[in-house]
């Protein structure tokens, strides 16, 4: 604010009047229009929101249920109206209900050794996932044991605790998008499809493909798009992800997943060779693009097949 020097020419009166013009004319109304509306610009522009983009017709192998897109805060009567929460459907099973719980109970919460799981979102998705249903008939009275078991042409299902681990390590929030590479027998992208609604899945064996993509329908698991191909290409048409996670050892952190990784995303990856001390590896993307990458701890995956299996 501009200061004057003000004379005295006669008393009060005559600077009480000055005064009184001064903070007329600083009062000047639309001193403030340009400020204001850049900020509503601004909120506007926060307040859009993109189309979700559809999977290629001739690749997917499960229709895909819309899930409720979350409000943006809009502003009314000057006031930011807070984001609703992200909605979508999620099947619930009560079937060996007290089994799934018994095994997060003492395989994942209350572990005193080796893998710890602390995200109460995780926990609950291990919780409400019928891991029975995951499995082979001949081998789904064993399903709520903390062991990884074959569901046929060379594949497994992971155990329950690896599963909740490496979920845990991706950090999914409500909304962003994932990409899984190797779907098997659908339990994975089950456990992710709750915590968000944007799962992609690529499966390369096609009969496994075919038949994973049916289970999913059936148990109600709509909002997880799945296709058959080779994972170490990635899904190209619905990149960037915040995050990927494989489900097979590769013997190097395949290129094209680290290109359709978001910045600021992560991949969770195994790597080294085939029946071979292998690692768990954590693959960050930093806003600027940068990668780093960490160890967490050894496992035993069957290996990722294609090209990265054949040297190419």
């Amino acid at each position: 604010m501009e200061h004057a020097t003000v004379k005295w020419f006669g008393g009060a009166v005559i600077l009480a009047a000055l005064l009184t013009l001064a903070l007329a004319l600083h009062s000047t109304p639309g001193s403030r229009a340009p400020l204001l509306a850049e900020e509503t610009a601004e909120t506007e522009s926060e307040a859009a929101t993109e189309a979700e983009e559809g999977a290629p017709a001739d690749t997917d192998l499960n229709t895909s249920a819309d899930a409720e897109a979350s409000a943006t805060e809009t502003e009314e009567g000057g006031e930011k109206k807070q984001a609703e929460p992200l909605k979508w459907d999620r099947p619930r099973f009560e079937d060996r209900k007290e089994e799934r719980l018994k095994l997060v109970r003492v395989y994942i919460e209350e572990r005193r050794w080796g893998i710890q799981v602390k995200d109460k979102d995780v926990i609950e998705a291990m919780r409400n996932v019928p891991r029975h249903l995951f499995m082979l008939a001949r081998d789904s009275r064993l399903a709520y044991s903390d062991r990884p078991w074959s569901i046929g042409y060379g594949q497994t299902i992971s155990q329950p605790s690896l599963v909740a681990h490496m979920t845990e390590l991706l950090e999914l929030k409500p909304g962003e998008k994932v990409l899984e590479i190797g779907t098997g027998s659908g339990y994975q992208a089950a456990i992710l499809s709750e915590l968000t609604p944007h799962v992609y899945s690529i499966e390369i064996v096609k009969e496994l493909a075919k038949q994973v993509g049916q289970r999913l329908q059936k148990l109600g698991y709509k909002t997880i798009k799945t296709k058959q191909g080779d994972g170490y290409y990635g899904w190209q048409e619905h990149a960037p992800f915040d995050g990927i996670i494989v489900t097979a050892a590769a013997g190097h952190i395949p290129p094209p997943l680290v290109r359709q990784l978001k910045p600021g995303g992560k991949m969770v990856v195994p790597v080294g060779p085939a029946y071979q001390t292998q690692y768990l590896v954590v693959v960050n993307k930093d806003k600027e693009g940068g990668i780093k990458t960490r160890s967490v701890l050894p496992v035993a995956f069957v290996p990722m097949t294609g090209r990265v299996r054949r040297g190419e």
